[in-house]
């Protein structure tokens, strides 16, 4: 067993590590009761712990990840470097692996999972992938049933834990996550669903950010996640992207800089890495990675001054790891090929010119702007030898741990090669303290995971970012006494994961815990003209509507809606649940507020706002151009009105 040692510090859309389906939001219901950790998955700590004695003293350094050096002391990594003298070819090629599994349990999933693992991986559980592949990483995500309930999770990280420090030379893992917040979170209720980044770009504030990435962190940690795919570096100043949006904290890279170092040192602070990503920047694209391959067009001098900021400030900022983007850059790799294959782009510029040495893991090699000019056995070879450490979810594990088996028994990649990111990926594992304990404690879940306190932190914090658009004539704050009956109708986009839904009624149970009377009818994305008249006529009994838009366009029936809706006469105040470009297509709505999201803890936000119990103090992080002429702008970064 791996000797612990002291360190304070056929493809669907659905295997994509990022958003870019409907599958990856959708609410899964309630978690089943009575699920707790299983302790007899664990050896005793004392197991644990003499495995390798001695290291201990060599690694101890700071006390926390955050700001910790990238390369350790000399005498840890004679050690490390010993511990990869003694694995064999297979199990290093494993170690760069990380790889989806279904199941909620790392030995008894349920047979729908055994046999979704029998096809798509060729193992029937995640203790039998660890056995075969020796993957250094599993991620987690909802639609595997990974994440059910807290002790759930915390019981199947233990189990992959202990299934791969069971294996002769065994390590641990890195259990990884995209629990980015807001419109992206693998795990959710009961733990603490936090406002995503562009409401923290709108907030303002990096204690903020650094308040979410600590409390995020320590609940992570706590549940058995030690890694964190965020927080998202892109600068976004493209309102049509497609895939990062409001993922992005917005279109200033000097604010995005701030907003992204804080939430690392926060992260860090809590023993989870955190990852930059995407790199070199996927904030200016109109076409989704996922499912084709985007052409960034910025000029090096344009890269350097917009897209590269974050990135700097992550790393000054100790950065445990960063997310390759599979995105074509010519200013930087006029190759044609992804920047997560281009050897100019990760080794030439992120490790040569930023001087960055730690972790660069892939985004999922199952997404298409990865698989466009190559086929699935060249892609993780190529990544290896442009620099990547890591290989996030290929889909097919068989064909890419054989790709890179071959290339280093034909001589294309040498083993030195390999042990160069396996030093890294250990390097990181030493930081996080996993040699000492890979364990989460079922105790540690109650204590951490969903307090009051964290609650009620994420709420005050969505306060800060709810932002005030348009308030013609002072329609807002609404009053209980002459606004009493609200009509609560809009789009309902499936819930991100873990929260309540659907928008409209999370937003009209909120409005009637504040003294309202409301009423939710979902007139959904595209309201059809039925759906339309049936929101008028009901209209006409309420005193104000409140209406929920979701990424509006010139042609949307949402403006029809709207438009109808106004046309009654009566006071309307119009949401905008995701981009705040909505208002640009709906000149004509007297009161509009901007959420980011439609997460349970933003809905809640603006329904304060709109009471008066609270007042609106968000500002836009990105501008909004006129729709009929995007050259120039309805309002700019730091718009936002307030009472």
């Amino acid at each position: 067993m791996a000797a612990p040692f002291r360190l304070r510090v056929p493809l669907t859309g659905r295997n994509f590590p990022d958003i870019g389906d409907s599958l990856e939001v959708s609410f899964n219901g309630t978690p089943p009761e009575g699920a707790h950790v299983q302790d007899s998955t664990r050896p005793s700590r004392r197991t644990v712990l003499t495995a390798t004695a001695g290291l201990t003293a060599a690694l101890a350094v700071d006390g926390t990840a955050a700001g910790a050096a990238h390369a350790a002391p000399p005498a840890g990594d004679r050690r490390l470097s010993a511990l990869i003298s003694r694995m064999t070819l297979e199990e290093k090629v494993g170690q760069l692996f990380v790889m989806r599994v279904y199941g909620h349990s790392a030995t008894d999933p349920d047979q729908a999972d055994i046999d979704a693992n029998l096809k798509e991986i060729g193992v029937r559980t995640a203790a039998e992938l660890i056995a075969k592949y020796r993957v250094g990483g599993i991620i987690y995500f909802t639609w595997a049933h990974n994440t059910r309930d807290p002790h759930q999770i915390a019981a199947l990280s233990n189990g992959i834990q202990h299934a791969s420090l069971a294996q002769p030379r065994g390590l641990p893992v890195l259990v990884t996550t995209d629990q980015e917040h807001g419109i992206v979170c693998r795990v959710g209720k009961p733990a603490t669903l936090f406002p995503g980044a562009m409401a923290i770009g709108a907030g303002g504030s990096r204690a903020d950010a650094r308040t979410l990435g600590r409390i995020s962190g320590a609940e992570l940690r706590a549940i058995g996640i030690n890694q964190d795919y965020s927080p998202d570096a892109d600068v976004n100043v493209n309102p049509a992207n497609p895939v990062i949006g409001v993922r992005s904290f917005g279109a200033d890279p000097e604010a995005v800089a701030g907003l992204v170092a804080a939430e690392v040192k926060g992260y860090q602070g809590s023993r989870v890495a955190a990852t930059a990503k995407h790199f070199p920047g996927h904030g200016d694209t109109a076409v989704d990675s996922h499912y084709g391959f985007p052409v960034i067009t910025h000029s090096r001098e344009l890269w350097e001054k917009l897209d590269a900021v974050p990135f700097r400030a992550a790393i000054k900022a100790g950065i445990d790891c960063v997310m390759t983007a599979h995105i074509q850059f010519p200013a930087l790799d006029d190759s044609g090929d992804p920047a997560t294959l281009s050897h100019p782009i990760l080794t030439g510029i992120l490790r040569g010119e930023l001087g960055y040495d730690g972790v660069v893991v892939t985004d999922s090699l199952g997404m298409e702007g990865v698989r466009t000019k190559y086929g699935d056995d060249r892609v993780p070879v190529l990544a290896l030898k442009a620099g990547v450490d890591q290989l996030l979810n290929p889909p097919s594990l068989d064909v890419a741990w054989n790709a890179v088996l071959k290339a280093v028994r034909d001589g294309e990649l040498t083993e030195a090669r390999l042990d160069e990111s396996i030093l890294r990926i250990l390097r990181l594992k030493a930081r996080l303290g996993l040699f000492e304990e890979p364990y989460a404690g079922g105790a540690g879940v109650d204590r951490t995971v969903g307090t009051r306190q964290h609650l009620a932190e994420a709420d005050r914090i969505a306060e800060r970012t709810t932002t005030l658009l348009a308030n013609e004539g002072r329609l807002l704050p609404l009053s209980r006494r002459t606004h009493r009956r609200l009509l609560v109708v809009g789009a309902d986009p499936a819930s991100p994961s873990g929260t309540t839904g659907p928008p409209t009624g999370v937003l009209a149970a909120a409005l009637d815990e504040l003294g309202f009377t409301a009423t939710a009818l979902s007139t959904g994305i595209t309201p059809s003209a039925a759906v339309i008249d049936q929101a008028v006529a009901a209209a006409g009994d309420a005193d104000a509507v409140v209406v929920g838009t979701y990424n509006v366009t010139a042609g949307s029936t949402q403006r029809t809606l709207v438009e109808r809706l106004v046309a009654t006469g009566k006071p309307v105040v119009a949401v905008a649940v995701r981009n705040p470009y909505d208002i640009a297509q709906l000149p004509s709505v007297p009161a509009y507020l901007a959420t980011y999201s439609w997460t349970d803890v933003e809905l809640r936000a603006a329904a304060r706002v709109i009471a008066g119990r609270v007042r609106p103090r968000g500002k836009l992080p990105v501008p909004v151009q006129r729709a009929d002429d995007p050259a120039k702008v309805l309002y700019p970064i730091g718009y936002g009105l307030s009472y």
